[in-house]
């Protein structure tokens, strides 16, 4: 028989989740501040352990304008860096000195002979040598007083992979192929990321006075789980902060995810009983006993700890139709609604059924998302009838590959020479072309030139999966976010002039349903900040007329899919249709057989969308819903729904 459980045995870390990644890093950064302070008035330094990657750049940024705003100083401050690749020079545009400086070192008071990031250039012979000295300069220094952590999806600190245990000290280590395979995006493809790395041992990181561990997204959930609630051991070497006295691990909700208080809330707690608990109780409980939900029992309930649910209802019953009349009203095969020829008696009504056909957005973060995350719904809405419109919000161009760039070039030149068009100047771009990326160096930029038609490869292949999908090229809308054209993966912050641009394209068309992209886990952030474009400018166009009888749903599909409690519409598709939503995928030739970002999941993205399209299909199958070869779910924008700034 399941019981509560005591939460403090449960988690073998102290954990803290917060509203967003935002606010856990100014929460940090407080602390550090505070201890700065403390040790500057008593004319004492304060020695920072310092991480790099995207984790900890809002405590950074919090920290810069402390110094900026409040006189923060860091006269008195000593860093340790964790780790750096191996080899790397300290200016390349991988190097976490160039990181250190461009987020934190250029824009404060910190002496330079204080900061210490371990050396990628030291000739190999002298590494070992170069790395006991490393530790003796942090004892040196009277030890760590606060030491910053992220997580990596192996469960590794610093660089200390898997089969790193708590006697390990600073030292040169091989890399993981998942810690390579994440770091592809940084440097162009994972062929181009260094094999070895310099890195601080756990037991030096355990001997820190303090340590605050950070994990912030979706895709860090289960490794969190692992960490917080599994037995130490050195196949996750991030479980031996589990014997450290003073650490704290700090997450977002999305990190949160896969812990036991937040994916079994009622195994942990008494919680309050909200719509969406209690499905997500009763679909998981449906799950755990193999049992459609219609089949379940008073029994079932007692059993796994559901007492308090089943005494509010009074039988298995009530609850379980209740559960099952949600889900059915989520399968919706008209999903922008039906003509009044084609409505039957019965048919539930929709909020906005008396408007057909309805003007639809799909917003589109890269030119392949609208198809690998709603294609089938997308054939439905313009087979149905509607007036369909994507909109593909970035060029897309640092992902594609250059030998794709140099094919299409010698294409172009032999078109315009078959047709005597401007071929002197197609052939010096022919020549530009070649002679940039055959010298081309790992994470060089692109020239404006390559990057122009690495854009138009991807616009192509826009529109060719548009039309799979019965969408007309009249209908697509290239908007080239400036936040996006760096030609790094690195992009600027979201900025008014990429949120006005929306603003502008929402006023023009007016559209009745939008559908935008709620996947977050996206290797290089495009999606979030694409999302918090779209709200943004929706939140601005709120008191618009138009925007009255307009809905905003968001898809997923890309890299991860909604979980069945939280999908408030599932469209259906037939075997026909999952067939034409793979062919509107193939469609992104430069995309497929490999991605030059693929992210953790290594399948191609056509196995992933039909993978995920097909496992939301049985899981509502095995809990007594209808049968379908494949479902896409979607979620509705209520309005309130933000993101961290």
């Amino acid at each position: 028989m399941t019981t509560i459980q005591d939460l403090s045995r449960l988690e073998r870390l102290q954990c803290e989740v917060f509203a967003n990644a935002s606010v856990a890093a100014r929460h940090v950064a407080k602390q550090i501040a505070d201890l700065i302070r403390d040790r500057a008035a008593k004319q004492k330094t304060c020695v920072l352990g310092l991480a790099t990657g995207s984790t900890p750049v809002g405590i950074y940024a919090e920290l810069v304008r402390m110094h900026k705003a409040e006189g923060l100083s860091f006269q008195n401050v000593i860093t340790f860096n964790l780790d750096e690749y191996y080899p790397m020079q300290p200016n390349e545009l991988q190097s976490y000195v160039r990181f250190m400086r461009e987020h934190l070192f250029d824009h404060i008071d910190i002496p330079p002979d204080n900061v210490h990031i371990p050396d990628g250039t030291v000739p190999v012979s002298e590494v070992s040598e170069y790395c006991q000295r490393y530790e003796e300069q942090i004892s040196e220094a009277g030890g760590i007083d606060i030491q910053l952590l992220g997580i990596g999806r192996t469960g590794h600190i610093g660089f200390n992979e898997p089969g790193s245990d708590e006697t390990t000290r600073t030292r040169l280590i091989t890399l993981d192929t998942v810690t390579r395979t994440d770091a592809a995006s940084d440097f162009f493809g994972a062929e181009n990321v260094p094999r070895r790395a310099i890195t601080m041992g756990v037991g030096s990181i355990l001997n820190a006075w303090k340590i605050y561990i950070l994990a912030f997204g979706e895709n860090k959930g289960p490794i969190v789980a692992r960490t917080v609630e599994g037995e130490p051991s050195p196949s996750v070497p991030a479980t031996y902060l589990q014997q450290h006295r003073n650490v704290e691990m700090l997450l977002d909700q999305a990190a949160g995810s896969a812990l036991t208080r937040t994916r079994f809330p009622w195994l942990v707690e008494s919680v309050e009983w909200t719509p969406e608990i209690i499905r997500r109780a009763v679909i998981w409980l449906a799950q755990k006993m193999d049992k459609a939900i219609l089949k379940l029992t008073d029994s079932d309930y007692n059993e796994e700890g559901l007492q308090e649910l089943l005494a509010r209802y009074g039988t298995a019953y009530e609850i379980n139709l209740e559960v099952f009349r949600h889900l059915q009203g989520t399968l919706i095969g008209w999903p922008g609604g039906k003509p009044d020829s084609a409505k039957l008696p019965g048919d539930r009504p929709g909020e906005y059924d008396h408007i057909f056909p309805k003007r639809v957005i799909c917003f589109s973060p890269h030119p392949d998302d609208d198809v690998i995350s709603m294609g089938g719904t997308l054939i439905r809405l313009a087979d149905q009838g509607h007036e369909v419109h994507i909109a593909y919000q970035t060029s897309g161009n640092i992902a594609v590959f250059d030998e794709d760039a140099i094919r299409f070039g010698e294409f172009a030149a032999e078109f315009c020479t078959a047709f005597n068009i401007g071929v002197a100047e197609v052939k010096s771009l022919e020549s530009h072309m070649e002679e940039f990326l055959q010298n081309k160096q790992p994470g060089q930029v692109d020239s404006d030139e390559v990057q122009k038609i690495k854009t138009i490869i991807r616009r192509g292949e826009a529109r060719a999966g548009a039309r799979c999908c019965g969408v007309p090229n009249s209908r697509l809308e290239f908007l080239d976010m400036p936040f996006y054209e760096t030609g790094r993966v690195k992009k600027e912050p979201l900025g008014d002039n990429d949120i006005q641009i929306i603003v502008d394209y929402l006023r023009k068309m007016q559209p009745h349903q939008i559908y935008a992209a709620g996947d977050l886990s996206d290797p290089h952030g495009t999606h979030r900040t694409c999302l918090k474009a779209i709200i943004k400018a929706c939140d601005m166009c709120r008191n618009d007329d138009w925007f009255s009888e307009t809905e905003v749903w968001m898809y997923r599909g890309a890299w991860q899919e909604w979980p069945i409690y939280q999908i408030e519409m599932a469209v259906p598709l037939s075997p026909v249709e999952v067939e034409r939503k793979r062919q509107a995928i193939f469609k992104h030739e430069s995309q497929k057989d490999r991605a030059l970002f693929p992210g953790p999941d290594m399948r191609e993205f056509w196995q992933r969308a039909e993978a995920r399209n097909a496992t939301t299909a049985r899981d509502y199958d095995a809990l007594g819903l209808a049968e379908y070869e494949a479902i896409e779910g979607f979620v509705r924008w209520d309005g309130k729904w933000g993101l961290d700034d």
